[in-house]
């Protein structure tokens, strides 16, 4: 599904002494099928501007629009829970939405909400634990009785149940070790491509952005600071620091690369070996580009 957003504007409390903008005439397109990166500091508006895809807020001026669903400020789609049928969110610590007796009750609870048929919410909650990896022994078992992690990815199985066309992710690997938090992003990408999502990622992660994203939308006080293909926005190392963020590690040390060595090695978004290869033909004397 496309997602477009049309000079928006959110406004906390407005009209009151405490009325604070938080999106600020925001407007940009995400195509369908897109892998979009929101980046931005603590406050720069990236977890109000998810919160109008599935219609948690409308926005206070401008327009939204999800597919065939639009939002604004004076209308909202007349069927809401259609649109939260297109829109899977998986939010910081998703573990702590847990509730039901089981396993299976958890993740059968977005399907059942949406009207999914008995057969069919049975096929998707087997299929969608063994997206996130974990096997039907843990069907009838509580949730609260498997370790964070275990909890964590029978949260994620419950979004992906409702079989979303839209898959918004909040800063999704919060609180996970490196090695966790690549796997989960990793089973992430598989879904996306496997199932032809259009994926929002919100991340403080310049590694996470530049490895999955295809897009990049950078958020300073509610407006789009820069917007484009990661390999255009992230080598712009003093646009970047002057809204307090870092290169990627790659770019970084491709910068520091070219600048002893007297290189122009460009980021092409290489693989760890495919910047390995480069490097290699560069001291055996290769050309610098390959």
């Amino acid at each position: 599904m496309d997602i477009t957003f049309e000079n928006v504007s959110y406004i906390y409390q407005q009209h009151s002494p405490f009325a604070h903008k938080a999106v600020d005439q925001l407007s940009f397109h995400v195509p369908s099928g897109t892998f979009l990166a929101i980046v931005g500091h603590t406050g720069s508006g990236k977890s109000t501007l998810i919160q109008h895809l599935n219609g948690l807020v409308q926005p206070t001026a401008g327009k939204v629009k999800i597919g065939d669903f639009q939002l604004t400020a004076d209308k909202k789609p007349k069927d809401m829970k259609q649109l939260r049928s297109n829109v899977g969110v998986v939010f910081q610590y998703p573990e702590h939405q847990l509730f039901e007796e089981t396993v299976a009750k958890d993740i059968s609870f977005g399907p059942k909400n949406f009207g999914v048929g008995d057969s069919e919410i049975q096929r998707r909650v087997t299929e969608a634990l063994q997206a996130v990896g974990l096997t039907e022994d843990y069907l009838e078992r509580s949730p609260f009785d498997l370790s964070g992690g275990q909890m964590r990815r029978v949260a994620i199985a419950g979004v992906l149940a409702t079989k979303p066309n839209v898959l918004v992710l909040d800063e999704p690997t919060a609180g996970l070790d490196p090695r966790g938090q690549k796997e989960m992003m990793n089973m992430f990408y598989e879904r996306h491509r496997a199932e032809q999502l259009t994926t929002v990622l919100v991340t403080h992660s310049m590694e996470d952005a530049v490895t999955y994203a295809d897009h990049v939308l950078i958020l300073n006080k509610g407006r789009k600071y820069m917007e484009g293909k990661p390999e255009e926005v992230f080598i712009q190392k003093e646009a970047l620091q002057k809204v307090q963020l870092d290169v990627p590690e790659v770019v970084a040390f491709l910068d520091r690369w070219n600048e002893k060595f007297n290189t122009d090695l460009p980021f092409t978004r290489q693989s760890e070996l495919e910047l390995a290869a480069a490097i290699a033909a560069v001291i055996k004397g290769g050309k610098n580009h390959e």
